[in-house]
């Protein structure tokens, strides 16, 4: 075949380019036709740009009939050039007698694997063609300026629509293809030998590839990773976190770096990168992910900030105690400090004789010796734990306990598993709350003696989740540190109760041992005395109960300190409670207590004063009375009608003087209570302090109140602990009371006219009511009384008659009418009409009165329920 150039031959003679639509394969098969790729497009920047692959059509007896650009790009051959003539014009002939033969991973797709012939290369090169369809290898073709270009070819032979076969060849430069091949076999080598976890995602975000290093991190196998995205990969709030990054990642472009997650199952920890992929000409084609397992660099951490966080534990327990001189507030905050930085409950739990001042124990304490936990501590929220550490409780633990052994002046104790908690004895024989802890999942516990001079005045206990690292020989040994420093700081507060008992017991006793719980109202409360040794304060606070469900709240305080002031401050309280029976308006009641003051607080020496705040609720209105004597203003917290926002009111009402002051007056005011609303009474040792001014302090109050609270209980501790410096001189009383209604229906009232009728139509709707209210078995006693109260205010009053009935803890029935005179209990002969009126009152009902209102009297008496 001759190498020079042949003339070309008219294009008439050419075989036609195809122009149909489908062009099939020259082969037996009968497979399906290829598509076309439909219209040019720009340069897309991908991999065949790279490649540079030109295109080639032949005809059957090896003419040139297209030429594309890359071609000629390749080769240098321009199309006007090399159209028509044969192909040895561009193939060199090789030397010796054999074809070198395609590299394998070529790509070549037939069976037989094309060879570039000794002599006639493009003869031997179409006869394949026309006996197999199809030809793929490595051929050296000549460029126009003479140098050899080594070119992949992958030629099939075709046929157009009029069934006229031709040859589609694509030609590529082995340089440039190897470099490729190269490329990828580099990545693909990094790919698989990289010790960090490498994946592929699709801009579906699903995995398209993964190493064995993820897998291996993922403890799932590729074909499990194929086609999922991360939250279907790792379950749980770690994958959704993931996916959200990932689309960030693919959305935005830019790189995350460094992503800390934990590995599968909450096992070990990861540091993920994640980066966008794109083509060369900027198409998104996806997101990659590179992680490490970073597990034994966290936990190298770990045990640094462990180490440093209990240097900072010990520090800050030891500074906190130093400065506190009260036994349960230093065991309450040693419990407090402890959770949740060390253990997840703590208990703080002494002998009797540590918390009231008494002497250290001679000998060493014998199995079952009481102790009393004063300082408890659960996580927030926590409601089967917590119940089980009320402060005040007694505590024994039996012979052959490991608590009881450590009490004994023996070694602390801890147990690493739920197993080792009853220390070898039967579940039977363990303390119940010890046996019921082991049912809610505690996993751990120590135990460490509180010592002083060598005498043990308690123990320290410790408790972990079972979800949580258990303790372990360190943990012990910070424990045995804080317990040591703790045990001095519990000596020195009970030799200063010792001090302080004597002048408290006066104090104590003067105060309610007991605060009632009316229906509808919550109720809390503290009593914080002042930290100034013997010198105890006048401050005290009372709950209460009145007739007919309605209660009275009482915040008082006695100016100056002492033994004097105590003494003082219990005999108003027992003056308040006095007058409060006789159902007074509150600014009556504060007018008596001012009278009878000359008695009781006015003395050569010192005249002493106080200042008292009043009110009276009424559940069954929900109104509320209050007055006060020189003493700060109330605060009322309402709450919004999802009570999940509340505003503070302060009730700016007439102040009045100080108890102790002649000619004083007072003046109630009454409110409309919104159901749930908070009254806040308190006294000037809250919100005063030295150097800053009283409204600052108020300011502070209302700041904390106006807060969400869980309950009153959580509400009082918060005031206490922001407002209430540890060494405050003054005393402290708060008093916390929810105000809420009686259950619907639960009163009736009636007015009728000052007529004959009236008693009638009172009997009728008595009745009626008890009979819906299911107190039938009341009926006949309380229409009777309802009558004779009646009849009195028809026989002495000249206008309308109120009849009221309440229905709470008892019964309460009330009959008002315009006369302001109250009735009178006389005694009458036996041949008197009349007269035994209010004396059948007195005796039928359980207890009964009268009060003075602004349009007249009213008289109520009060019945036992059924069954109390």
């Amino acid at each position: 075949m001759s190498t020079s150039p042949e003339p070309l031959q008219p294009s008439a003679k050419l075989p036609p380019p195809p122009t149909h639509t489908h062009l099939h394969p020259a082969s037996s098969h009968g497979r399906g036709g290829l598509q076309p790729a439909g219209p040019p497009s720009a340069a897309s920047g991908g991999l065949l740009d790279t490649l540079r692959v030109g295109v080639v059509m032949l005809d059957t007896r090896g003419r040139v009939v297209l030429w594309s650009p890359l071609a000629e790009e390749m080769l240098g051959w321009a199309g006007e050039h090399i159209v028509g003539r044969r192909l040895d014009t561009i193939i060199k002939p090789w030397a010796g007698t054999e074809a070198r033969e395609a590299p394998a991973g070529s790509g070549a797709e037939a069976p037989h694997r094309g060879r570039v012939p000794p002599p006639g290369p493009a003869e031997r090169l179409m006869a394949e063609l026309l006996r197999s369809g199809r030809w793929g290898g490595v051929l050296p073709l000549r460029h126009r300026d003479g140098h050899t270009v080594f070119a992949e070819v992958r030629a099939s032979l075709l046929v157009d629509g009029d069934g006229k076969p031709f040859v589609l060849a694509s030609i590529a430069e082995t340089h440039l293809l190897r470099g490729v091949e190269h490329d990828l076999a580099l990545i693909d080598a990094v790919f698989d030998t990289s010790p960090l976890g490498i994946a592929v995602y699709d801009t579906d975000l699903r995995c398209v590839r993964v190493n064995q290093a993820l897998c291996r991190m993922d403890d799932l196998p590729a074909e499990d990773h194929i086609g999922r995205t991360v939250d279907e990969i790792l379950l749980g709030e770690t994958g959704d976190d993931l996916a959200i990054v990932q689309k960030t990642v693919l959305d935005t472009g830019r790189t995350v770096l460094d992503l800390r997650t934990p590995g599968p199952h909450g096992r070990g920890m990861r540091s993920s990168s994640y980066s966008r992929i794109t083509d060369r000409a900027g198409h998104v084609l996806g997101v990659s992910a590179v992680v490490m397992d970073i597990t034994d660099r966290f936990l190298s951490a770990a045990k640094v900030e462990r180490a440093r966080t209990r240097l900072a534990l010990l520090n800050d327990v030891g500074a906190s105690l130093a400065d506190l001189l009260d036994v349960d507030r230093i065991a309450r905050a040693l419990a407090e400090a402890l959770v949740p930085a060390f253990c997840d409950y703590a208990g703080v739990l002494l002998v009797r004789a540590v918390p009231r001042g008494g002497e250290l124990p001679r000998h060493s304490h014998t199995p079952g010796t009481p102790l009393v936990l004063l300082g408890a501590a659960s996580p927030p929220g926590d409601v089967q734990i917590a119940p089980l550490l009320q402060p005040g409780m007694v505590m024994t633990f039996p012979a052959g306990s490991p608590l009881s052994d450590v009490l004994a002046s023996g070694p602390a104790w801890f147990a690493e598993t739920p197993a080792d908690l009853g220390g070898g004895l039967p579940v039977e024989a363990l303390d119940p709350r010890i046996r019921k802890a082991l049912e809610l999942g505690i996993g751990s516990a120590l135990a460490v003696p509180l010592r002083a001079r060598g005498v043990v005045l308690g123990l320290l206990v410790g408790c972990r989740d079972g979800e949580r690292e258990p303790f372990d020989p360190d943990d012990l040994a910070l424990a045995t540190e804080l317990s040591d420093r703790a045990g001095a700081a519990l000596d020195n507060a009970r030799l200063y109760a010792r001090e302080r008992q004597g002048a408290l017991m006066l104090q104590r006793s003067l105060l309610p041992q007991h605060v009632p719980e009316p229906p509808g109202i919550e109720i809390a409360y503290r009593y914080v005395p002042g930290s100034t040794g013997a010198e105890v304060g006048g401050d005290w606070f009372d709950v209460i109960p009145l007739a007919g469900g309605r209660t009275a709240f009482v915040v008082g305080d006695v100016m100056g300190h002492g033994l004097r002031a105590a003494a003082t401050m219990g005999r108003l309280r027992t003056a308040v409670r006095t007058l409060a029976g006789l159902d007074l308006t509150p600014d009556e009641l504060l007018r008596r207590i001012n009278n009878l003051s000359d008695d009781f607080m006015q003395t050569p020496e010192e005249p002493m004063m106080a200042t008292v705040v009043y009110a009276v609720y009424e559940p069954s209105t929900r109104r509320c009375s209050i007055a006060r004597a020189g003493h700060l203003p109330p605060l009322l917290v309402r709450y919004d009608d999802i009570g999940f926002d509340c505003t503070v009111q302060r009730l700016e009402l007439p102040s009045g003087t100080p108890i102790g002051v002649e000619g004083s007056d007072f003046e109630s005011e009454e409110l409309d209570v919104p159901d749930g609303s908070v009254l806040v009474l308190y006294t000037d040792g809250l919100v005063e302090r030295r150097g800053q001014d009283l409204t600052t302090g108020i300011d502070q109050l209302v700041a904390v109140l106006g807060r969400r609270h869980a309950s009153l209980e959580d509400a009082c501790d918060e005031v206490l602990s922001t407002l209430v410096p540890p060494l405050e001189p003054d005393d402290v009383a708060v008093l916390m009371a929810r105000l809420g209604g009686l259950p619907e229906g639960s009163a009736a009232f009636w007015e009728f006219s000052a007529e004959a009728s009236a008693v009638r139509q009172a009997r009728l709707h008595v009745g009626e009511t008890l009979a819906a209210w299911g107190l039938a078995a009341l009926t006949d006693v309380t229409i009777l009384l309802v009558s004779e109260l009646v009849t009195n205010s028809l026989r002495h009053a000249h206008g309308p008659i109120g009849v009221r009935m309440v229905r709470g803890t008892s019964l309460l029935v009330e009959v008002s009418d315009p006369l302001p005179e109250p009735p009178r209990t006389r005694s009458a002969a036996h041949d008197d009409e009349g007269g035994r009126g209010m004396q059948l009152v007195a005796r039928a009902s359980r207890r009964w009165g009268t009060r003075q209102g602004p349009l007249g009297k009213t008289v109520w008496f009060e019945l036992a329920l059924p069954g109390n």
